[in-house]
């Protein structure tokens, strides 16, 4: 056990859980339960030397942060890629700030798929609706709408330029309606 103490700083969460890389969360489940039978810290409670308790319970955090970040297809995405990389030695344990920069990731992008306001969203789905439905001009209203929750968002100024096209085209062939 003192042995694997010693090695923990240069193992990564794989050679932690004794896992491939390409470990399905099925068996991430296993060697996290496996693992954390053996090095438990309340198995350990009878030990004389303090100094010992406390890597047994390093050990024992270890393992459990392993699984939470293992267990987690992003925060797992964003490891293999860290330990792969040539900053690995100081990337072995996934920190608070890999952390928030998992979450600022996936963060911007959902923002750049549908945008951060929910009232923006639900305009900007209602006009993808008025889209769909042939109905360019809906569009182009609940699109504007939609842009002033969030003037700056590129995805919306591309459909509502797209419904503009649209409603120009329409009104081009359209010359039932005149205004006298």
């Amino acid at each position: 056990m003192e042995v694997r103490c010693a090695k923990l700083d240069q193992t990564d969460y794989f050679e932690l859980l004794s896992l491939e890389r390409s470990a399905v969360p099925s068996d991430i489940k296993k060697a996290f339960y496996r693992e954390s039978r053996i090095y438990h810290p309340d198995r350990f409670f009878h030990l004389e030397s303090k100094a010992l308790k406390e890597q047994v319970h390093e050990l024992y955090k270890r393992v459990t942060e392993a699984y939470y970040v293992l267990r987690d297809d992003t925060k797992r995405k964003k490891y293999l890629v860290d330990i792969a990389g040539p900053d690995r030695a100081q990337k072995l344990r996934f920190t608070d700030a890999s952390e928030a920069e998992t979450k600022a990731a996936v963060k911007k992008e959902q923002e750049e798929q549908i945008g951060t306001h929910p009232k923006g969203r639900q305009f900007y789905a209602q006009a993808q609706k008025d889209l769909d439905a042939g109905n360019p001009s809906a569009a182009e209203r609940n699109l504007k709408m939609a842009l002033t929750y969030e003037p700056s968002n590129a995805r919306y100024k591309e459909t509502l330029a797209e419904a503009q096209k649209q409603t120009a085209e329409k009104s081009k062939g359209d010359s039932s309606f005149k205004i006298r």
